[in-house]
């Protein structure tokens, strides 16, 4: 009998958008090797399956051991006669989904623009040309290297046959090697299956609002944002072009989506009316956790704590942001999310219901924060989808980007019929 290896417990432990899904992550000798294992299990806890090469020069950088404990497949560092190149790239059932040539070193990109294959990483990857398989290369040079003219041509060349290119991030005098996330984030669109969003524009209000008391303290709430930055990014791998308006959430939104940062609940208002009415959205998803309450007259000085012994602050409603979009933009599929506290399942369920209705919206997801590990702050949680008919689609606690695939695969559907 074969026992799973225990790296491969991880496999699918924070989504299954990568499923089914066979990658060959491609190392070149670039000291942003050391990065390669965060990569391989970042990409396994959304479901995929790793399978390692390596060029010479990247196992002096790290051990193969390294990544066959990240990944839990052996590592190929040479090519024998079990042929790894055609195992793993050549054309057959059974071939590689994706290739990722990370770190990629501005010799293996010439190597692999002039079809040279002196390594198992450029001879893999002349393979997957062959096969019709899709190549992301990521690379992590120095920042002169990276203005070198022939280096340029090569990434150009390397372009027009369909390879995508993903960074570098300039920083330091180094083209270094993108973020995690972004590469993560990019090998999801590239593979996704659905591409039911392509050619709709879609905002997305998330995040918190902060209503200042004095320009030191804020009224605001907990929300993170992670709720709305996974309905960005499964909208992002389906297809869409995204505007997100930002609050001042900690989540991270991904550099494909255009992101408008604001704090007020003033300056979100008015961003989402002048995005509305100079350009024709298809969807406006209304995640944002926008502060209910402003003070009436912010004090413009820091209200020392010393000499006052209470604090008297006159509150007044924020603009209600959710009850303008219609009327701006009658066309625009509009869904709110509204938060309760410590209801029932039809309570909850209602008391949306009636709020769809008041902001004229075609569907509302609702969530009751008072449950463990709904809401703020939290990787997961738990909706409830109503729509103008008061059908209700259940979503019971998941990941908030599975919480994100089920509520596009509920707009998509209804916009279909519509």
């Amino acid at each position: 009998m074969t026992e799973k290896h225990p790296s491969k417990e991880i496999i699918g432990s924070e989504s299954n958008l990568l499923k089914g899904r066979k990658i060959v992550l491609c190392i070149t000798g670039s000291v942003a090797a050391f990065k390669c294992p965060e990569i391989a299990r970042q990409l396994m806890r959304q479901g995929a399956e790793i399978y390692t090469v390596m060029t010479s020069m990247a196992q002096k950088i790290i051990h193969p051991y390294l990544m066959e404990w990240a990944t839990g497949n052996p590592v190929v560092v040479e090519l024998t006669g079990k042929i790894e190149h055609i195992m793993l790239a050549g054309e057959h059932l059974d071939k590689a989904n994706l290739i990722l040539v990370a770190p990629t070193t501005a010799n293996s990109i010439g190597k692999i623009a002039c079809g040279i294959d002196d390594t198992p990483v450029t001879t893999v990857v002349s393979s997957a040309f062959g096969s019709g398989i899709p190549i992301i290369i990521v690379p992590a040079m120095h920042e002169s290297m990276y203005r070198h003219p022939i280096i340029i041509e090569n990434v150009e060349k390397l372009k027009s046959l369909d390879v995508e290119f993903v960074g570098p991030i300039f920083e330091e005098g180094k083209a270094k090697i993108t973020e995690t996330k972004e590469i993560v984030d990019v090998i999801i669109r590239k593979l996704s299956l659905k591409q039911d969003l392509t050619e709709k524009l879609i905002m997305i209000t998330a995040g918190p609002t902060l209503e200042p008391i004095d320009p030191v303290r804020v009224i605001t709430n907990k929300s993170s944002g992670k709720m709305g930055i996974a309905i960005v990014e499964e909208a992002v791998s389906r297809g869409a072009e995204v505007t997100l308006v930002y609050g001042t959430g900690t989540a991270v939104p991904p550099k494909s989506a255009k992101t408008i940062s604001v704090e007020t609940t003033k300056q979100m208002y008015d961003t989402v009316v002048s995005e509305l009415k100079s350009r024709k959205y298809d969807i406006l998803i209304a995640v944002a956790a926008v502060a209910d309450w402003t003070p009436e007259e912010p004090y413009n000085y820091k209200v020392p704590t010393r000499t006052t012994s209470e604090l008297m602050v006159k509150l007044k409603p924020t603009p209600k942001i959710i009850d303008i979009i219609k009327k701006i933009s009658p066309h625009t599929f509009l869904v709110a999310f509204r938060a309760e506290y410590g209801l029932s399942d039809e309570e909850l369920i209602q008391s949306a219901y009636e709020r769809l209705k008041t902001a004229e919206a075609d569907l509302i997801a609702a969530n009751d924060i008072g449950r463990e590990g709904v809401g703020f702050g939290y990787d997961t949680n738990e909706i409830f989808i109503v729509d103008t008919n008061q059908k209700v689609v259940h979503v019971p606690i998941t990941t908030k980007r599975d919480i994100a695939k089920n509520l596009f695969d509920v707009i998509t559907e209804k916009i279909k019929r519509n």
